[in-house]
């Protein structure tokens, strides 16, 4: 089977498959170091606290990718 053949198999895939075919793939290149993933894990639960306490307010990412193209026009 060659590259192509395996593409369009995996591309035939339900959605769930093809989310965990993908994940595998990119793990493959990007092995995962458990101690920084905990650290991001651990972050992004603080992250979900503070927005679900109304600590912190989500700003929607339209608006923010506009102040950044406003902020770097030329």
């Amino acid at each position: 089977m060659n590259a192509k053949e395996l593409i369009e198999q995996a591309i035939a895939l339900p959605v769930e498959e093809r989310a965990l075919v993908v994940d595998s793939l990119l793990r493959s290149l990007n092995s995962p170091r458990s101690e920084i993933d905990a650290q991001w894990a651990k972050e992004a639960e603080r992250r979900l606290a503070e927005l679900r306490s109304g600590k912190v307010q989500a700003v929607p990412g339209e608006g923010v990718f506009e102040r950044v193209r406003e902020r770097f026009k030329r």
